[in-house]
């Protein structure tokens, strides 16, 4: 009887710890920067959060300004905001063209243009503040993003993109593999574990 319930406890634990592996993981990536017209395209930006950072409170701001041109600095105008609840779409030229596109746990930031155009080629901001919510102290963090969007007619194929995707699903087998290898390992450490109990019980 006592073995059977060590059984018990030994499979609890390692299903909690598949359990833990197999989490979200936050990955930061780069956004894409090349848009067709009339097609939608996601600015993406991505703040990851340590474990003990997941308290906070999360204010976005996203700006637009198109590419220089006669070495006129161009302006920069606010288009969007996320204040620590909830998305705003603020007036302006982007006013019902933008869409929050993040995550409800706020590491993921992105928002998406719904239909592009050509006039919507230039660089865009993602400015992220985030205040953080420990027992004696409130620090605060920002950092900015820049996404340099080009607007194409059509599609064309981009070889960078197609290494990505396909690193990422190698990556992805890595890590299912990673994890079959250690659940094997704890199955059988866990086998000799009862086999040493039994041969001591006897």
């Amino acid at each position: 009887m006592v073995t059977q319930t060590k059984v018990h406890l030994h499979t609890l634990v390692l299903v909690l710890f598949v359990v833990h592996l197999s989490q979200p993981v936050c990955v930061d990536i780069p956004s894409e920067t090349n848009a067709v017209v009339g097609k939608p395209m996601k600015l993406t930006c991505i703040y990851c959060l340590k474990r003990d950072e997941l308290k906070s409170k999360t204010w976005v701001n996203w700006y637009y300004k198109p590419y220089e041109e006669n070495d006129i600095p161009p302006e920069k105008t606010h288009i969007y905001k996320f204040d620590i609840d909830s998305p705003v779409d603020l007036d302006g030229p982007y006013k019902g063209r933008l869409r929050w596109d993040g995550t409800q746990d706020l590491q993921d930031l992105s928002i998406s243009i719904i239909n592009v155009t050509f006039n919507d080629s230039g660089v865009f901001e993602c400015n992220v503040i985030r205040e953080f919510v420990f027992d004696s102290f409130n620090p605060s963090v920002s950092i900015i993003k820049e996404i340099k969007l080009t607007v194409k007619a059509e599609a064309l194929g981009d070889s960078a993109a197609i290494y990505s995707e396909i690193m990422m699903y190698l990556l992805l087998v890595f890590l299912t593999c990673w994890l079959l290898v250690e659940m094997v390992y704890c199955y059988r450490k866990i086998s000799k574990s009862d086999e040493q109990a039994q041969d001591t019980a006897y």
